[in-house]
């Protein structure tokens, strides 16, 4: 059951690429748009927010590796930190004594969030808030990020028979991506020299909490315009193959359970032939007809 309804009802509804409707009494200014919404067709409801992310095994940092160790980049865009956002404070407001957690006076010394040397020193105590956070709702998460995966033979375009996956992220385990980096990064230097990216994400996501405590509500385009820190926002950060594996890591990442000609049935219609192969798995998929023999 998915929500309450089945994942084959025709009651179910699949919308792709538009806001996730419930989210918008938490956000001050436009919501963006997720990957995908599912929705209730009787009531129009909206049920989940879900990002999607195609990555590939195995990424350029483990290409040279054993399969053992292959591993998936991920990419993130800033509109799903939103959304993280969201997904946290949607369980906040029912649990209020999480609140204490991120409302504490050391955070009333940043008079500008948009100055490192200000922000800098409390980026421990922001983490700490999350994990706290995290421990505190551990039995709310909910699905956040779907990971499919394709497998090809090395660095080759070709794809191995046991080439297709996928895998659900929560959001508190999604955090962990961002948050776990910047703590390897404290750990080996001792300290935080400058802000990376996913040690801004971090700072991104702790601010919208922290202003959602304050006011119940956030304005997460000032947010990620303003604290942008010297640095693009055209992602909000990325990881390699070499550091998911340690989150990944299973029989299903060695071996993906679907065959590449299962993909005859998944792709119907012709439909082939309308993806654009400049995309690299649609060019895959384009370039290979024997699939579809």
């Amino acid at each position: 059951m998915f929500y309450g309804i089945d994942p084959n009802s025709d009651n179910l509804f699949y919308a792709f690429e538009t806001q996730f409707t419930p989210d918008r009494q938490y956000v001050i200014g436009t919501l963006p748009g997720v990957d995908l919404v599912t929705q209730a067709r009787d009531l129009g409801s909206c049920l989940q927010a879900i990002e999607i992310k195609l990555t590939a095994l195995p990424d350029h940092t483990t290409c040279n590796l054993t399969e053992d160790f292959y591993g998936c980049e991920i990419v993130i865009r800033p509109d799903t930190i939103v959304y993280l956002a969201c997904s946290i404070v949607n369980t906040l407001k029912l649990n209020l004594s999480s609140m204490k957690f991120i409302i504490d006076e050391r955070f009333t010394e940043i008079s500008d969030w948009s100055d490192p040397t200000y922000v800098i020193p409390h980026i421990p105590e922001t983490i700490d808030s999350i994990d706290s956070i995290s421990l505190s709702m551990l039995e709310y998460q909910q699905p956040f990020l779907m990971q499919p995966i394709w497998k090809t033979e090395g660095k080759s375009p070709k794809l191995i028979d046991s080439c297709l996956d996928v895998f659900v992220w929560s959001n508190l385990a999604f955090a962990r991506l961002f948050v776990d980096l910047t703590k390897t990064e404290i750990r080996k230097f001792g300290c935080i020299r400058r802000i990376s990216r996913h040690t801004r994400t971090v700072i991104w996501l702790f601010k919208m909490l922290y202003d959602f405590s304050l006011s119940g509500s956030f304005n997460h385009g000032k947010i990620i315009d303003n604290l942008s820190y010297n640095t693009k926002n055209d992602k909000a950060f990325a990881v390699s193959g070499r550091f998911t594996h340690a989150y990944m890591k299973s029989e299903s990442l060695r071996q993906p359970r679907i065959k590449k000609q299962e993909i005859q049935r998944i792709i119907l219609g012709g439909g082939q032939n309308l993806l654009s192969p400049e995309r690299r798995f649609d060019a895959i998929i384009y370039n290979s007809p024997d699939l579809f023999d």
